[in-house]
């Protein structure tokens, strides 16, 4: 991991997210960018600075995002960390994946508060689609304080696809922060394998990765994926929820657009999902 992206609208969660980017940023000496987007009531590149002035309370609003942003850097510098602020005056998700893929990022940290909030505010549904069109990994930082480095981290997939390269990226995490990694299958009504047959794929899985020995597996019947991973959170202590995407076409056939969605937008601990 060489350089790290925090898209920010300066909300509660998105703070949280830029502290772990740092402490990430720290962990790997990678390169972090923090960048906010901004919604302009016209095109602001191609105004002069004497038109800028017809538009007080805009200048007020960039005055202000590019002072925090300079927050975020002096925060990065006294950590000796590489660090660049960028300013873009469009709310377009495109933009984020855009200046992700320009920079050739190998990680990209968010806040959402989900369904209630911040996040919504300023990308719209668009941290899910982050989620689902980033090429990188994405971690989304939600209610819950973060608890970093991670010591427990959940991975859940059905295990019935190839899910190697994900987990990879889980591994390393795990490896730098010496977490232990739970592998969780779900089974769930339209799944009906008993506990025993459903360790199987795991086990299989794992063959792959003979030298990984901080690791436990787990399988639980819950009637959704949903609930199943709320379950076994009441029980199983974590700190970051790992999951398998396809991308544009959605996350692994455990996972319905609406379930990857739900585990996004309610689960209150941070969410990294792997595009596979």
């Amino acid at each position: 991991m060489k350089n790290i992206l925090v898209p920010t609208d300066f909300s509660e969660n998105c703070d949280k997210a830029a502290d772990l980017g740092i402490e990430m940023a720290k962990l790997y000496d990678a390169e972090i960018h923090f960048f906010h987007l901004i919604h302009t009531p016209v095109d602001w590149v191609k105004l002069d600075k004497l038109k800028e002035k017809r538009y007080p309370k805009t200048l007020r609003e960039i005055g202000a995002a590019k002072s925090a942003l300079r927050e975020f850097e002096k925060k990065a510098e006294k950590e000796n960390l590489k660090c660049q602020t960028f300013l873009e005056y469009q709310v377009e998700t495109s933009n984020i994946l855009k200046h992700s893929g320009h920079f050739h990022h190998d990680f990209i940290i968010t806040g959402s508060s989900g369904t209630k909030g911040t996040a919504r505010e300023l990308f719209g549904s668009n941290v899910e689609k982050i989620v689902r069109k980033s090429d990188v990994p994405v971690i989304v930082v939600k209610e819950e304080e973060v608890s970093f480095p991670f010591k427990n981290i959940v991975f859940v997939s059905d295990f019935m696809e190839d899910v190697s390269g994900a987990f990879e990226h889980v591994i390393s995490i795990a490896k730098k922060c010496n977490a232990h990694i739970r592998l969780l299958r779900i089974n769930t009504q339209t799944d009906t394998n008993s506990i025993t047959a459903g360790l199987n794929p795991i086990k299989k899985f794992l063959e792959k990765f003979p030298d990984l020995k901080n690791y436990s597996m787990y399988v639980t019947n819950e009637p959704s994926v949903e609930t199943g991973i709320n379950t076994f959170l009441r029980h199983e202590p974590a700190d970051l929820i790992a999951l398998s995407t396809h991308g544009s076409t959605g996350f692994l056939s455990l996972f319905s657009k609406s379930i990857a969605e739900g585990v996004a937008n309610h689960s209150a601990l941070p969410v990294m999902t792997v595009k596979i």
